[in-house]
C-alpha cells in the first residue's frame, strides 16, 4: 500500500508523525494490493488534533476520521476505526469484489466479536417529497427549517440534483452527482 502523509492548517509532519501513520496503517495493509493508495491527512482545529485517512479502492471509498486531544492516539483510532469498516462489512466487499482485490483470509481468527456481521441493510422508512428548483442557500435554509442534517433539491443555477449536508464542524457541503 503506498501511503501519503500531509498536514492541514499549518501543521509540519515530523518524522515521528510519519513513522506513527506508517505503523498505525500497517495494521490494514493487509486487506489491501500494494497499488492501492491511503490519504492521511493531519490537523489542528482549536485544541483538536484530527486524523483523517482516505482510502479510494476499486470504485469504493474507505475514509475515517478521528479527533482527541492527542495526535499519535488520533492516528491510531482512525485506523481502529477504518479496521472496524472493513471487517463489519467484510461479506458485502467480498461479493462486491474479485477475489484477488480485498483480502480477507490473513484475519480470519482475528475477527472480534462484537463486530456484528450486517448480511443485509434494512430500510425501515422511505420518503418522497417533490424535488423543486431552488438555490444553495434556500436549500440550507430548508433544510435547517426542517431540522435535518441533509437536504436534496434541485440546483437553481445548475438544474441538477444536488445534496447540501450540515459538517461536523457546523459548516455545509455539497453532493453534486456527475453523470
Amino acid at each position: 500500500m503506498r501511503i501519503t502523509v500531509s498536514g492541514r492548517n499549518g501543521i509540519m509532519i515530523t518524522d515521528g508523525l510519519r513513522n506513527a501513520a506508517l505503523k498505525s496503517l500497517s495494521k490494514i495493509e493487509k486487506f489491501f494490493t500494494e497499488d492501492t493508495e491511503a490519504r492521511v491527512v493531519l490537523s489542528v482545529q482549536k485544541n483538536n488534533q484530527i486524523a483523517e485517512v482516505t482510502i479510494p479502492f476499486k470504485g469504493m471509498i474507505f475514509r475515517a476520521e478521528e479527533v482527541s486531544d492527542d495526535m499519535y492516539a488520533s492516528i491510531d483510532n482512525v485506523v481502529d476505526k477504518l479496521e472496524k469498516q472493513i471487517l463489519k462489512y467484510k461479506t458485502k466487499l467480498k461479493n462486491n469484489f474479485t477475489p484477488d482485490s480485498i483480502r480477507f483470509d490473513v484475519q480470519q481468527d482475528y475477527i472480534k466479536n462484537d463486530l456484528s456481521e450486517e448480511t443485509e441493510f434494512e430500510v425501515v422508512k422511505t420518503k418522497r417529497f417533490p424535488v423543486k428548483p431552488m438555490s444553495v442557500q434556500e436549500a440550507i435554509l430548508q433544510m435547517n427549517l426542517l431540522g435535518h442534517n441533509f437536504f436534496v433539491f434541485t440546483n437553481s443555477d445548475t438544474d441538477d440534483f444536488t445534496v447540501v449536508y450540515k459538517r461536523k464542524d457546523g459548516k455545509y457541503g455539497l453532493i453534486e452527482p456527475t453523470m
